[in-house]
């Protein structure tokens, strides 16, 4: 990525209000999210088909002269979405170029199984391959997601360091990345996890030199302002925070009351959004939603 650009993004996330779009649904879940969208697995054949639907669906998001880069600091994308244009404009260099809205890209492989109460990453042989790509095509920053179910110290210590050391890895090619321990939210003992969570997060955070941040995405905390330590660490570039499965308005207040915190909502985004709808009737329920997300995200 060329050197002005990143530090034009980097003042971007740094300075600027919004909150961080996740428009990052990839195989496993799309065909949730178009259902949820009013398309059924009966009006495409396949994944190719399936993928060319949901990037419709991203397309009309993307383009609607709601989603714009006062409230809407980025977007995550996914690798697939990379690879397709809007307008004939690479999607991610389309949304730097017309919205300056900073492009991410979710480069997980998915969950591991469960084991001691947490889910880790698959292995990620491609990554460098896939961060080159991304570079290219001025991504400015990566998503990668883990999963804690119980408050096993083990594991929550085991997620934590395998997502700084690909963090890593990601610093290294020139990127920014965004790490993602999500704690369940129907956990018994979310708090318990929490504090866990919190420590290991402040250990790895200890470990890193001055030169580098990193960005957290994190599920909502039980407690208000739980994570205002690595709201305010130097090397935390910004704390976003994941809807987990709340529903809008609960995930709008949980947000509030956490200062310094922006969303970076994804299933809620979407809410009310159907293909059949009218452009006008369309623009008018992503306007509400990204109203409400962008002004929970100010506190």
């Amino acid at each position: 990525m060329a050197s002005q650009t990143h530090s034009a993004m980097l003042q971007r996330v740094k300075t600027g209000n919004g909150f961080i779009a996740a428009l990052d649904q990839s195989g496993g879940s799309t065909p949730q999210a178009l259902q949820h969208y009013g398309i059924e697995p009966d009006q495409y054949n396949g994944d190719e088909e399936m993928f060319a639907k949901v990037h419709e669906m991203r397309t009309r998001i993307i383009t609607s002269a709601v989603f714009d880069s006062t409230r809407i600091l980025g977007a995550i994308l996914f690798e697939n979405t990379l690879d397709r244009n809007i307008e004939g404009i690479p999607s991610a260099e389309f949304l730097w170029q017309k919205k300056q809205i900073v492009p991410f890209l979710k480069v997980d492989k998915g969950l591991a199984l469960e084991n001691n109460g947490a889910q880790l990453m698959n292995p990620m042989p491609q990554l460098d391959t896939l961060l080159s790509k991304a570079s290219a095509q001025n991504v400015f920053g990566t998503k990668m997601r883990s999963v804690i179910k119980k408050a096993d110290s083990t594991g929550i210590t085991e997620v934590v360091q395998q997502q700084f050391e690909v963090g890593k890895q990601i610093i290294a090619a020139g990127l920014i990345p965004i790490i993602e321990p999500e704690v369940d939210i129907n956990s018994p003992d979310k708090s318990d996890s929490e504090a866990i969570l919190r420590t290991e997060i402040l250990k790895q955070l200890n470990t890193l030199p001055d030169t580098q941040q990193v960005m957290l995405k994190l599920s909502l905390p039980n407690e208000a302002d739980f994570y205002k330590p690595l709201v305010d660490h130097p090397r935390v570039l910004k704390v976003v925070a994941l809807s987990g499965g709340y529903p809008l308005e609960d995930a709008n207040v949980k947000l509030a009351a956490n200062h310094g915190i922006i969303a970076s909502f994804s299933r809620v985004l979407t809410n009310g959004l159907s293909a059949q709808q009218s452009d006008d009737s369309f623009n008018a329920t992503l306007n509400s939603t990204i109203e409400s997300i962008y002004q929970s995200s100010l506190t």
